[in-house]
């Protein structure tokens, strides 16, 4: 394994943790803006507000992005036993 192998391996693995998180955390300060913006018009500093809706919308964003972050960390994972079986 040389230098090369070691930065492909390592710039797949940051692009896998970038896009099976990218939709959660976009769906969260979507979330936050949105509560920011109805406390700042309704006048209502509550600072547990906001952490019921952001938990329901991460959760719901899991369940349906979940088949596709598995797919993406299977691939993955297949590409990095494929350099182990072949010796990179």
């Amino acid at each position: 394994m040389n230098a090369v192998d070691a930065l492909d391996m390592i710039r797949d693995a940051i692009w896998v943790v970038i896009s099976g998180s990218g939709p959660i955390v976009a769906v969260a300060m979507l979330v936050g803006v949105a509560i920011a913006l109805m406390q700042a018009l309704t006048q209502v500093q509550e600072m547990t507000l906001t952490f019921i809706p952001k938990i329901v919308a991460i959760l719901l964003m899991i369940l349906i992005t979940a088949p596709y972050m598995g797919a993406q960390i299977y691939g993955f994972t297949e590409r990095v036993y494929g350099y182990i079986e072949t010796g990179f």
